[in-house]
């Protein structure tokens, strides 16, 4: 017994309309779970490292810590020793977690 199944006339813009659908959502939870959260941490960072000044406490992305003597445009002058000076780029510093721990 041979049993022959026959798409529903219109059936083919159906899935369509599910496929699409289904990619929109998907979408929406990157979206939501991903992308959103993290411009948000990008716009935290941006704005800390606006607020650092002088005498803050920092660390490096290649992890050298230090205090801030100097704020520039787009770099810092960071003392990592007594007498020793490094000037790092904004986008490479960091609040130093020490520092932050003791102004909670």
């Amino acid at each position: 017994m041979n049993v022959l199944l026959q798409a529903a006339p219109g059936g083919s813009m159906g899935g369509m309309g599910g496929t699409l659908l289904m990619m929109v959502a998907i979408f929406a939870v990157f979206y939501f779970f991903m992308i959103r959260p993290q411009q948000k941490k990008q716009k935290d960072l941006q704005k800390s490292r606006e607020a650092m000044k002088s005498g803050d406490k920092v660390v490096t992305s290649g992890g050298i810590h230090g205090r801030i003597r100097e704020v520039g445009d787009t770099w810092f002058l960071v003392e990592v020793a007594d007498g020793v000076k490094l000037k790092f780029e904004k986008g490479s510093v960091y609040a130093s977690s020490a520092d932050v721990a003791q102004t909670n």
